[in-house]
């Protein structure tokens, strides 16, 4: 499939068609570029980049019949296949949009912003200006949250573990508004 831009209209009609589609319970965190499409702060991404925790019934097979309706590039991918998950992620969570058992949320923005800061392409920090200026998250807090995680980063292997630390740091440091 090609990489059309996906932007919020159309994001918006693959959380109704899903929501309609689904069957069973789960929760469908979206992440990346969705989340920032949805506040504004891009006005298109290349995918949606996504977790179910739970996979509500039937999961994978919606997920293939509206990639291939609506003509959307689907990612399996959180921030916590990249660093640590932060404590408390999932109460943190903003809620999208729900119907029977089945619910979307924006994956928490303080577990995006590590994992944003981690790969730091400038996209991806003009995301987390975002989160900040949108009040989602404050730099006081993301330390503290990165500081408990500090010691699994061993178990990220493709992380440099010194280089997140610093770059963290230094983010949480700035004062840029």
């Amino acid at each position: 499939m090609s990489k059309v831009p996906l932007d919020q209209s159309k994001l918006k009609s693959f959380i109704e068609e899903f929501l309609r589609e689904s069957k069973g319970v789960g929760s469908i965190y979206l992440t990346g570029g969705a989340c920032a499409v949805m506040y504004g702060w891009r006005s298109s991404t290349i995918d949606i980049d996504m977790k179910a925790d739970p996979e509500p019934d039937g999961f994978y097979k919606t997920l293939q019949n509206l990639k291939n309706r609506l003509e959307v590039n689907l990612e399996l991918a959180s921030p916590d296949q990249f660093v640590p998950a932060l404590p408390g992620w999932q109460t943190r969570s903003i809620w999208i949009a729900g119907i029977k058992n089945v619910n979307f949320y924006h994956f928490d923005f303080f577990s995006q912003a590590l994992a944003k800061i981690s790969r730091g392409h400038p996209r991806d920090l003009i995301d987390v200006n975002g989160m900040i200026q949108s009040q989602l998250i404050t730099r006081a807090r993301l330390r503290e949250l990165f500081q408990e995680v500090v010691p699994q980063l061993e178990k990220y292997p493709a992380l440099d573990q010194e280089a997140l630390i610093d770059r963290v740091n230094t983010f949480c440091n700035s004062d840029e508004h």
